[in-house]
Formats: C-alpha cells, sequence, structure tokens
C-alpha cells in the first residue's frame, strides 16, 4: 500500500536529482548566510513542485498527500530551510482555498503556486504558541473593515511575505470564539516587519516579528469570522505535522547515509569503524527507525488522501519521526566523532536542524495529549 507507483517514483527521481544537484551544495550557505535561498525557490515554482497539490484551475497537478510527502522527505536531505518553505506554501494555498474569496483565490494562490507571492501565516506570539486561544492580537472594526493591533513572533517568512494570514480577536474575553483569520496585504500601511529570529537552526526562512498598528483590512479580507478563525487556524495542522513527520524522515536519513559513509571511510582499531559492533548496532538501529518513520508518515498522508479520520495517525507520525530524527542525528554525531562536532561536518547542521522538529506545528507533549484523547475517546 505504501510503496510508490511509477510515477510518484519519476517525482521522487526528479526531486533527488535536484536535491543532489542544487540544493544540497549551496545548503551550508543557507545556514551560514541565513538568508532565503530565492533562486531555489523559484527553481521549486518552475518545476511544478510549489503548485503540486493545486487543482489545474489555479495550475496546478493536483498531486496527492502521498507525492507530496515524498517531495517533502526528499527535500529535508538537502535542506530542512528548503522543505519547510515547500510546505509553508502548499499550507498557506490550502488555507486561502478554504476561506478566501474567490477574487483572492484566483489573484494570490497560483502566484504562490509560481514561487512569485509568498504567504506567512501570522499566529504564534510571545506569550502564545500552542495556547491560540489566547492570543492578543486585536481585530477592531471600523467603517469598511478591521484595524489590526499587535505584534507576532517566530513568524516563518516575516522578513519577505508579500501577504500574511493573521490569527487576531475581535475580543479577548471570547476566548477562541472571538478568533478569526484576516488576510493583510504587506504594503499596507501599519504592516511592519520586526526583527529577525536568530535561531539555532532551519536558518535562512526569514523567520521573525510582524507588527501591525492599525494595519487596515478590508471586510472581505475577514477570511474566516470570529468563532471559525482558531478552527481554520488549526485545519492545515493535519498536512503540516504529516510535512513535519517527513522533513523529520529526510534529516534522519541525510544523517545515516553521512554516517554509512564515514563509517566505511574512517579507520581506527586496524580496520574501519564499520567493522566494530558498536558502530554496525548504531547503524542498524537507525535504519530500523528510519523505516518504521516513513512506513508511518506513509500511512499517515494515504489516509488524508482517502479522506479517512487520521488525527490520532498524523500525530503518531508527527511524534515519532522527530523523536527517532533527534535520536538518529544525535548517533550519527557520535559516529563522526570530533570530525561531526566541528561547525565545518554536515552532521552538525542536521543536529541543529533537527531539534525544532519537536516544537513546531505541536509540541512532542502536545502530540502526546492528541493521541491520548483520541485513544481514550474511542
Amino acid at each position: 500500500m505504501y510503496d510508490l507507483d511509477d510515477e510518484t517514483k519519476l517525482i521522487q527521481n526528479t526531486v533527488r536529482q535536484f536535491v543532489t544537484d542544487v540544493v544540497m551544495p549551496t545548503a551550508a550557505d543557507i545556514d551560514i548566510k541565513d538568508e532565503f535561498p530565492r533562486e531555489i525557490y523559484r527553481s521549486l515554482g518552475e518545476l511544478g513542485l510549489l503548485s503540486m497539490t493545486l487543482s489545474e484551475p489555479y495550475g496546478g497537478a493536483n498531486a496527492s498527500t502521498f507525492a507530496w510527502s515524498v517531495v517533502q522527505e526528499e527535500l529535508a536531505r538537502g535542506s530542512a530551510a528548503v522543505a519547510d518553505a515547500h510546505m509553508v506554501n502548499k499550507l498557506m494555498c490550502d488555507v486561502l482555498l478554504s476561506n478566501a474569496n474567490e477574487e483572492d483565490r484566483e489573484h494570490f494562490v497560483p502566484k504562490m503556486g509560481r514561487g512569485e507571492v509568498i504567504c506567512a501565516i501570522a499566529q504564534t506570539e510571545a506569550d502564545t504558541g500552542s495556547d491560540v486561544a489566547a492570543i492578543k492580537t486585536a481585530a477592531r472594526k471600523v467603517d469598511g473593515g478591521y484595524l489590526l493591533k499587535g505584534a507576532k513572533q517566530f513568524i516563518t517568512f516575516a522578513g519577505i511575505c508579500d501577504i500574511a494570514i493573521v490569527v487576531a480577536t475581535i475580543d479577548r474575553n471570547l476566548g477562541r470564539k472571538g478568533i478569526g483569520l484576516f488576510l493583510a496585504e504587506a504594503t499596507s500601511e501599519g504592516f511592519h516587519r520586526g526583527a529577525k529570529n536568530k535561531l539555532m537552526g532551519t536558518r535562512g526562512l526569514e523567520t521573525g516579528e510582524l507588527v501591525f498598528e492599525d494595519c487596515f483590512v478590508p471586510d472581505h479580507r475577514m477570511i474566516a469570522p470570529p468563532g471559525e478563525g482558531m478552527k481554520r487556524s488549526l485545519s492545515s495542522l493535519n498536512s503540516g505535522r504529516i510535512g513535519m513527520a517527513a522533513q523529520s524522515i529526510g534529516i534522519a536519513q541525510a544523517a545515516f547515509e553521512l554516517s554509512l559513509r564515514f563509517a566505511k571511510d574512517r579507520t581506527a582499531f586496524g580496520g574501519p569503524i564499520a567493522n566494530l559492533q558498536a558502530i554496525q548496532f548504531m547503524l542498524a538501529d537507525m535504519s530500523v527507525s528510519i523505516e518504521a518513520g516513513r512506513l508511518m508518515t506513509r500511512r499517515a498522508a494515504h489516509a488524508r488522501d482517502a479522506n479517512r479520520p487520521l488525527i490520532r495517525e498524523v500525530a503518531e507520525a508527527k511524534l515519532f519521526a522527530s523523536e527517532l530524527a533527534a535520536k538518529v542525528v544525535d548517533d550519527a554525531l557520535q559516529i563522526h566523532g570530533a570530525h561531526g562536532f566541528s561547525q565545518e561536518a554536515t552532521i552538525e547542521r542536521l543536529y541543529r536542524d533537527a531539534r525544532v522538529y519537536r516544537i513546531w506545528e505541536g509540541t512532542s507533549q502536545i502530540q502526546r495529549i492528541v493521541i491520548a484523547r483520541q485513544l481514550l475517546a474511542a
């Protein structure tokens, strides 16, 4: 069931070659310079990878979530930043397609699929991460629209986005019932880019603050009314968590391949360290866990394509894959020894990149809560 058909294999091979030829040679520079790889992003658009899950009227190929997850894994083998940029684009397209009016869908979504327009989701605040209902950014009704006031942080694409889906409340006393979604353009008065976040890993996504100082959004750009905003902002979580799981597998696969090669080449105690049982067992455990995580991720993607209930499957895949990535990369660094501890080593970057996957799109603790609730509700 989870094997790749011929079409998906072709996509995988095309992306794998692109990663080998284009992404991997630039991944270190993306990390060191912490600059968004615009040329690579445009190439993703030209290859049809940014639009792959869109329907034909919006310039897409109507590809499955399963195929998209395979692309996510392959991109993450080369660069977590590139893979995450690819994922965020899909999630934002999905939100707009589900919520925006037809005029805005036709205007923005095809351009996003070509990499010409970049959309961010402005949700996280200084005191709100997983607790979305506690957001403070306010939307005050005025003639013809709303004025947004508040600050968001750790926003992917904050420094480069053309539009942003802003999660804001019309009345904090209403909790989640007061939350709506607003589509703001970066050219609007009162739309400001704040400080850039200096991150430990997944650098190059222009992550930072967005500040709204009475930023006007017209009525038709309120894409989810109060009471619906939280539910609709969280609607992308299933796809996002599948993406996070696939990226985790890609990072783990890259670390495993580096370790396998290093173990064959590195000599100690009279021969390659691959001859040592301690190293062999670490490599075996890496392979087993990666394969298990890959199967769980593909099962979750398959469930989404089949429109089956998938909350537990997605949470389990994201939890397992993100945890295994951390373990695989840690063991990979151990195999590399001092060579892996150097900032010049690829494994050092992978080590830093892997850490955030236990936080993004719901922490490991949140995933366990989700899983337990699903089990107890059965």
